[in-house]
């Protein structure tokens, strides 16, 4: 199928939805444990607009009797840690002033395991289910509707505005066709499509926009497909943002472009955003006014967007708007200090993704691309490492500044690229099913040119055993066995993998189509594809601390002091015993924060033997899976 991007796969003209029912079935009991229903039918007051409060009153807004209420505002601690909260920096205190901060990012939950590997994940229900959801804007490449409003909130599901932005834009398209005919079941849907000009573009992106009846929107990007197979047993990724409240008096435009906000910022992104939706022209309007509303200020995180287009470099301006693309993403990480320029170890980036598209007989892009991931700030201007373009001047946001200090070439990173086999895609909780959704094609010359070069950069996403090859004591993010449909890319400080500097989750794959080919002879950057995601790094959630360091969790959200370097308590010398004095004070004077990342892998990697080779759907093959199917192949 010439019009599919390696990514996903194709969707059925009719979707089959029986085995879909079960699936939502078991998502609605989780989360009408935690959302209770209100009962009966209501109708919503409209929104209005308020000054902001130190805390949030609804009794001005909400006629509801007591007893109603408490259900559609259950209380913080009834319910299960999200990652709103998390994002506003929330934590716990540990031993020597040492403070923890939740990951950014959560792991969706995995229905084929138990809860002790669940631990802090969170489902569509978790995402939708909230009774006070009055419009939902849902950005994806797949639908299937009734997956989709079967999370809602089921008395209020029929009065939910809900928005659908998809790539099906051609009349005769018969993906488009199933969309209408599945729409028309449903008054309060609304099918918006985004336009694709070059024919391997698709609209790729994972978005969700909220806007609650408490005055409130929500932007959430992730990983993950609006259709059962997505949320039930693969591997996907989540970030939500705040809840955001309105301004104290409306905008009488959207936020300039003109005007400087340092990447990282609310600001920022919202600016990022907005030039990202602009993209869709009238067709998303209506959302940019509601947007321009509210209040971006508490977001901890820089946005990247990819849209089809061409854009030039010469014409960028990174200081007030960030670029698409490998641009956009050059841009970015151009403002990210990096934790280890005086160090001899070189950093390590390791690229997970879902597909790998045709990327040429040659590293060319492939290197580039890797030029791009190895950009990092330093006090005053960007720094490329092997990178032929001109050096463009960088915002230096939270970089700090040491006086004196030459710039010292750093080491130059280590790369690894995580993409599953055939076999552990045979043997994952779904079978060959899963692999559907995981792509790369092997089968012309061109192709296995690529897969000699990219061969020696390839590692496991799923460990056969709970100790590594080398006999060090594995760190287990308990999802080998879901077959990974996330997209992560992190650069950790060095191999030894216990801090990093960024990490960014994306619904963009490795391919030409979603970053963007190499600047060509008209000096343009070509994308042809949808794409959004978030990059996060440590100095984000700096709220004053001496130090703050970003490191990898695994089977939950909250680092510890065990995930820490040098986290340990200090012993105390005998005068600062007798005075009372020492580490705790100086502790106090100087504050370290820790913020986890959730991983959804296990470190240390595991690199793939000789004669090993990725998963290729279009490859035939005849070892059963758990449900004794074999898998044909097929062609698109």
């Amino acid at each position: 199928m010439a019009q599919q991007e390696a990514g996903d796969d194709p969707p059925a003209k009719r979707r089959k939805l029986n085995s879909t029912k079960e699936q939502v079935a078991t998502t609605e009991e989780h989360h009408n444990s935690i959302y209770k229903g209100l009962g009966r039918p209501i109708s919503p007051p409209l929104s209005r607009r308020r000054s902001p409060e130190p805390k949030v009153s609804f009794a001005s807004s909400w006629s509801f009797p007591d007893d109603v209420l408490k259900q559609i505002l259950p209380s913080q601690s009834a319910r299960p840690a999200s990652n709103i909260e998390q994002t506003l920096g929330q934590g716990r205190a540990g031993i020597n002033g040492q403070r923890f901060v939740a990951s950014p990012i959560q792991l969706t939950r995995i229905h084929g395991l138990d809860s002790g590997q669940n631990v802090d994940a969170v489902s569509l229900g978790e995402l939708l289910s909230d009774p006070l959801i009055k419009e939902c804007w849902n950005f994806n490449f797949l639908f299937d509707l009734e997956f989709v409003m079967q999370h809602f909130d089921r008395d209020v599901r029929e009065m939910i505005k809900v928005k659908i932005v998809h790539g099906f834009w051609k009349r005769n398209d018969g993906n488009r066709i199933a969309l209408l005919e599945a729409a028309e079941q449903y008054p309060n849907i609304e099918l918006l499509s985004a336009y694709i000009p070059d024919p391997f573009g698709t609209h790729h992106s994972k978005m969700l926009i909220l806007f609650r009846h408490d005055d409130t929107a929500q932007v959430i990007i992730h990983t993950a497909n609006m259709i059962a197979r997505d949320w039930t047993n693969m591997t996907q990724a989540v970030w939500a943002s705040p809840r955001l409240p309105l301004l104290p008096q409306a905008p009488t435009s959207p936020p300039e472009t003109t005007k400087v906000h340092p990447i990282g910022s609310g600001d920022r992104f919202q600016v990022d955003l907005f030039h990202y939706l602009d993209a869709y022209e009238k067709r998303l309007k209506p959302l940019t006014e509601q947007l321009k509303n509210y209040d971006f200020s508490s977001i901890r995180a820089a946005f990247i967007g990819c849209t089809p287009s061409r854009q030039k470099p010469s014409d960028a301006s990174p200081s007030s708007v960030t670029s698409f693309g490998w641009l956009g993403l050059r841009e970015i990480l151009s403002c990210v200090p990096a934790s280890n320029i005086i160090n001899e170890a070189p950093p390590h980036v390791i690229i997970q993704i879902s597909s790998i598209a045709t990327l040429g007989p040659t590293p060319t892009w492939l290197s580039h691309f890797k030029s791009v991931l190895a950009r990092y700030a330093t006090s005053s201007t960007a720094v490329a490492e092997k990178l032929p373009t001109p050096i463009t001047k960088a915002s230096t946001f939270f970089a700090k500044r040491e006086p004196n200090s030459a710039p010292k070439k750093p080491p130059i990173p280590k790369f690894n690229i995580i993409f599953p086999t055939a076999e552990e895609i045979r043997t994952s909780l779904d079978g060959y099913k899963s692999g559907n959704s995981i792509h790369w094609r092997l089968q012309s010359a061109q192709q296995q040119k690529q897969l000699e070069y990219m061969h020696p950069l390839l590692c496991h996403f799923k460990h056969p055993s709970p100790v590594s090859s080398n006999r060090i004591s594995r760190q287990e993010a308990h999802r080998g066995s879901a077959a990974p449909h996330i997209k992560t890319y992190i650069r950790f400080s060095n191999e030894a993998h216990k801090t990093i500097d960024w990490a960014m989750v994306t619904s963009a794959n490795l391919s030409k189509q979603a970053w963007g080919d190499v600047v060509n002879k008209k000096e343009e950057i070509w994308i042809q594809s949808w794409e959004t995601g978030v990059v996060v790094w440590p100095a984000l959630f700096d709220d004053g601390a001496e130090q703050v360091t970003m490191v990898p969790v695994f089977g939950k959200d909250l680092p510890g002091p065990e995930d820490v370097p040098d986290a340990k308590p200090e012993k105390k010398t005998e005068m600062e015993m007798e005075t009372g004095t020492g580490t705790e004070e100086q502790a106090k004077a100087n504050p370290k924060t820790a913020v986890g990342f959730r991983m959804p892998y296990d470190l240390p990697l595991r690199p793939y033997e000789a004669d090993e080779k990725p998963w290729c759907a279009t490859m035939g093959y005849q070892e059963p899976d758990r449900f004794g199917h074999a898998w044909a192949g097929y062609m698109h």
